[in-house]
């Protein structure tokens, strides 16, 4: 069986929903000296805490390094590609391709179908039904841990109805800032039948009073044989103003492609 079109789309959009994080178990002598809070106090402030950062995030710009590879009938295929992202508030993302190489089916339709759909996700009627709230999800307390000498609650989360932009999994929430800082999860909705599971690894960082990604991993098991690895590193943030932030700053070259074309 070759990797069809469906399935080849599917590995596109299954990481949709963290672009929104695994640390070894272990209890923190700090969160267990806090006030302890339970499974609506953590999302409370959870909530309220994501919406003060996402006001007051105006502008930001990074550089993201796609990676997939896919081993599996017909043959074995990977690519990569370059890519200059720059967000503005409250809901506009635009993407400039710098550089990519590798299988043009992988290039088309995961790395570009995974940034159109990012895109989409941002779109007028899908606004606030990508957000961890719990009109999208139900949550549970299910322990405490550490990362990076920071400690953390951790909760089981479940989508509250099926869709492509919702995962079902484990996060990482931050006992100081309230921030999602890991989420080990799987796709709410199978993308395809192709597919038969996808697990997706997504790892935030702190820059200034932001919470950003920091890496995005999947590895999608497909039907009759055959394994997709998707990974994203985002490196190089700038965090401003759209009026006096610095132009795209990944360094195009000389043959810079931009995301419309080859669509």
């Amino acid at each position: 069986m070759r990797l069809g079109a469906s399935g080849r789309l599917a590995l596109g959009s299954l990481l949709l929903a963290l672009v929104l994080q695994s640390a070894a178990p272990g209890q923190s002598s700090v969160l267990n000296a806090q006030p302890s809070l339970n499974t609506d106090q953590v999302v409370s402030a959870l909530v309220r805490h994501n919406q003060d950062r996402a006001a007051a995030l105006k502008h930001y710009e990074s550089c993201r390094y796609y990676s997939v590879d896919y081993v599996g009938f017909p043959k074995n295929k990977s690519a990569t590609m370059v890519v200059d992202m720059a967000f503005d508030a409250p809901a506009q993302k635009q993407f400039h391709v710098v550089k990519q190489e590798g299988s043009q089916i992988l290039l088309d339709h995961v790395i570009r179908e995974l940034i159109q759909n990012e895109k989409e996700a941002l779109d007028t009627p899908n606004l606030g039904r990508t957000d961890l709230t719990p009109q999208n999800y139900t949550f549970q307390l299910v322990g405490k841990d550490t990362i990076g000498g920071q400690p953390q609650y951790v909760l089981d989360v479940a989508p509250r109805f099926k869709s492509k932009f919702l995962y079902r999994g484990k996060i990482w929430v931050d006992a100081h800032d309230f921030a999602v800082t890991q989420v080990s999860a799987q796709p709410a909705k199978n993308p395809s039948f192709w597919i038969s599971h996808t697990e997706i690894h997504h790892e935030y960082k702190k820059i200034g009073e932001f919470w950003l990604p920091a890496h995005n991993s999947s590895v999608t098991h497909v039907r009759f044989g055959g394994t997709a690895r998707l990974s994203i590193d985002y490196r190089d943030y700038r965090i401003g103003d759209s009026s006096t932030a610095p132009a795209a700053f990944c360094d195009p070259g000389p043959a810079e492609v931009q995301l419309s074309q080859k669509r």
